[in-house]
């Protein structure tokens, strides 16, 4: 992301844990590598808009799969002109005339909510800002719509809300400033189930108070699977219970728990049902598909359901589990090997895409070294 938007004019300056980013004119005519990161194709696309040029995005082979058609359909409508490899996919050429007029939209974000939170982002800049809803069918994460509404209006932005799917955003400046940016809660997810499946502990430093994360809907879950939950003056700290219990849930708020979630419930006592997650077929792999593979070949009981997953816990053994270069399905092969042994994680410097310093925290854990 900051690769991306430097090429598109705006200053990124790291001093350790701390970024500054200075605004700069959109500029047009680069070509922007996104990966296979969602944020990074989806939310850049509305900015390229304002660019006063061409701005080609494409990625990685999956990332040429991942739904983007709803965006570009939005763009489109909006007066943008933009090119696409057919149905919305990528590489998509965004030509720019350095103005985006705004108004009205509807768009089905119902295959990620990053499509909403893209155009959101961007709306401010356009000259009548951005009135937009959603239709269709069930909105997923919607979280991290709401944390995009908190962090516009951080920054100064007037942002109406009307009902579960109507939102507008009012033309204005974005104020600069300082933000600090929270931990990221749902990459802590391997961790938390940690003592669920090895007894002990974790504890988690810094976990907030309150947050729009879906991450922190987390320890509510496993609170109901038996974990004892508890927050300290330490941090949030997770300790295995009486036993593990399965859980039916409905995940539709916090997908990303999804696969982490699957790789406990394979050690519980009772069935669980993962639900609410159907979108999760449109994400770094098809998350559904590729869970109900690598557990089953570990010999787990998992079945795919139309929005979900059905687990029904059997004995397991070792084996490869493939991560499709899948940052999260990198973390629950990573929360299988804690309890059968001879579990071999392919590719797991995958989890560097959100974690980067994953594969040595985790082996910190295991040996009880405070990190």
């Amino acid at each position: 992301m900051a690769g991306a938007l430097t090429a598109l004019g705006t200053g990124v300056d790291v001093d350790g844990s701390s970024w500054k980013v200075t605004p700069g004119r959109v500029r047009g005519g680069v070509s922007i590598d996104a990966g296979l990161a969602g944020t990074v194709m989806r939310f850049l696309l509305p900015v390229a808009a304002l660019a006063d040029g061409p701005v080609r995005v494409d990625g990685d082979a999956r990332a040429r799969e991942r739904p983007m058609l709803a965006l570009v359909d939005g763009l489109r409508r909006l007066g943008v002109s933009v090119t696409d490899a057919g149905g919305g996919a990528l590489p998509i050429t965004v030509s720019g005339t350095g103005v985006v007029g705004g108004g009205s939209l509807s768009i089905d974000a119902s295959a990620s909510s990053q499509l909403l939170s893209a155009l959101l982002l961007a709306a401010p800049c356009f000259v009548a800002g951005l009135a937009v809803r959603h239709r269709g069918d069930r909105l997923p994460s919607t979280p991290h719509v709401d944390m995009t509404v908190a962090m516009l209006r951080s920054r100064g932005v007037r942002v109406d809300v009307s009902g579960p799917a109507s939102w507008r955003v009012h033309p204005g400046p974005i104020a600069g400033g300082v933000a600090t940016v929270e931990p990221d809660l749902s990459s802590a997810a391997p961790f938390l189930v940690a003592p669920l499946v090895a007894g002990g502990s974790v504890t988690v430093r810094g976990w907030p108070a309150h947050s729009e994360q879906p991450g922190a809907r987390t320890p509510e879950v496993l609170a109901r699977m038996g974990a004892a939950v508890s927050v300290t003056s330490d941090g949030l700290v997770v300790r295995g219970g009486e036993g593990l219990r399965g859980i039916d849930v409905d995940l539709a708020d916090n997908s990303e728990l999804a696969c982490v979630l699957a790789g406990l419930a394979v050690f519980a006592s009772s069935p669980s049902r993962l639900t609410g997650i159907g979108h999760m077929r449109g994400h770094e792999t098809d998350r559904l598909a590729a869970l109900c593979a690598e557990l089953g070949g570990l010999g787990a009981d998992v079945t795919e359901l139309p929005d979900g997953l059905a687990i029904t816990p059997r004995s397991l053994h070792g084996g490869v589990f493939r991560t499709y270069d899948d940052h999260r399905l990198a973390m629950t092969a990573a929360v299988v090997g804690l309890g059968v042994d001879g579990v071999l994680v392919e590719n797991v410097a995958t989890t560097g895409k959100t974690f980067p310093s994953f594969v040595d925290t985790w082996s910190a854990m295991v040996e009880g070294v405070t990190t």
